[in-house]
């Protein structure tokens, strides 16, 4: 039997490519939220994926975008910092992409590491199949990628092709996790996130980057969770909106985070939710600090 093969792998792209979509279908659990609103994730997410062949930890992180608040520069510094822990590098981009200003900044990043690069061209069933090798030729232009590998990550397709190939590159080595797990994230910030999620799901496009969410108690009793936990926004007029009518929004979140909630713990829960009001938390370095933002602990 050859030797197991053990490292990290960072996935990184503009805002709304797939690279939380990718790495949940590749782990078989949700451990990063989607949304189709820009900058979902806002901190690296580790997912573990393990089999015989070895273990592939995956960092999944924020979208590169043009930061407008200190939280922008600590999602986008989070990014670029994956780089100091990666074994390989699966650049994540979909072919409606123009090659613009941001994937210049890309290039001249990646051009500077001495690990390999992966282009992985997800929503392939988005585009025609000779539109795609022109995509594939712009983007070859500018670099020297060890592959180039076409996924549905939605659709699951080639995405065991690319673990394949992800496994190619890596280093022999001794898994950093215990077989059965997942993520290194605690569940009270999966938790939180799953909440975030629910309110992108159900508000509308103003409020979605003011939204931040804070898990205040976890407490296991009875064969059941008590979760209280805060939506933190920036004014006065969207605590409105996300409480809703009658508190009809917040119910709405509220039923839509709890099964996912509950199967995160693998027991029942009750949920409680608040809303607070918290100015220009995004550009507040001690409000950061306080939801997890801290770029010294990068």
């Amino acid at each position: 039997m050859s030797e197991k093969k053990s490292g990290f792998v960072g996935v990184i792209g503009k805002a709304n490519v797939g690279k939380s979509t990718l790495v949940n279908r590749i782990i078989g659990q949700k451990i990063a939220i989607t949304s189709p609103k820009p900058q979902t994730t806002r901190k690296k997410a580790r997912g573990v994926f393990t089999d015989e062949r070895g273990q592939i930890v995956f960092l999944d992180t924020p979208g590169i975008h043009k930061s407008r608040s200190k939280l922008g520069d600590y999602m986008v510094s989070s990014a670029w910092s994956t780089f100091a822990d990666a074994d390989l590098i699966l650049w994540l981009v979909e072919p409606a992409d123009r090659f613009t200003e941001t994937e210049e900044l890309i290039c001249t990043k990646l051009n500077t590491l001495d690990v390999p690069i992966i282009l992985v061209i997800n929503k392939i069933d988005t585009i025609a199949k000779d539109k795609l090798l022109e995509f594939i030729a712009t983007y070859s232009a500018h670099m020297d990628f060890k592959e180039v590998i076409p996924i549905s990550a939605l659709k699951d397709k080639n995405v065991d092709d690319l673990v394949d190939t992800v496994f190619k590159y890596l280093p022999v080595g001794e898994p950093f996790y215990d077989e059965d797990t997942i993520t290194d994230q605690p569940v009270k910030q999966i938790a939180a996130e799953i909440i975030r999620e629910k309110a992108l799901m159900c508000l509308g496009e103003e409020i979605p980057h003011g939204l931040a969410v804070g898990i205040d108690s976890m407490k296991y009793e009875g064969n059941m969770y008590y979760i209280d936990a805060t939506i933190y926004c920036e004014k006065d007029s969207h605590k409105g909106m996300i409480i809703g009518k009658g508190g009809s929004k917040l119910k709405e979140i509220g039923s839509k985070a709890r099964p996912e909630i509950e199967e995160l713990c693998e027991s029942k829960v009750y949920l409680k939710l608040w809303v607070k009001v918290k100015k220009d938390w995004r550009d507040s370095d001690i409000l950061l600090k306080n939801f997890g933002f801290d770029k010294s602990q990068l």
